[in-house]
């Protein structure tokens, strides 16, 4: 089994950065998981953020191209998102994801853009 446990949402004003980890635990090795971020809205659909695989390969939807990074130190069994120049339409759950067999899910941290 592997625990998921984010930090590090919170209330900004646009154009404002967060950063947010997710710190994994469990007896699998994570460094071998692919790795990532989703969201979901009120009244919408979850979707894809960021992902990092195992080599450290990322993806990223279009929508925060060239405004979030996503990263993993395998050292530390954690995952982070560097999200800026937000906009209030990143308003959202952001949820950690692992993912190798079976997926994985954290429970998820709330991030408020203001206009």
């Amino acid at each position: 089994q592997v625990q998921l446990v984010e930090s590090g949402g919170g209330s900004v004003q646009a154009g404002g950065s967060l950063r947010l980890s997710c710190a994994a635990s469990g007896p699998a090795i994570l460094s071998r998981f692919t790795m990532g971020w989703y969201r979901q809205a009120p009244g919408k659909q979850r979707e894809l953020v960021a992902t990092i695989t195992s080599p450290g390969s990322t993806n990223y939807a279009d929508a925060v191209k060239g405004r979030f990074t996503i990263s993993r130190d395998n050292a530390k069994n954690t995952v982070y998102l560097q999200m800026n120049s937000l906009k209030p339409e990143d308003t959202a759950v952001y949820l950690c994801n692992a993912r190798i067999l079976n997926s994985y899910w954290g429970q998820g941290t709330q991030v408020t853009v203001s206009s």
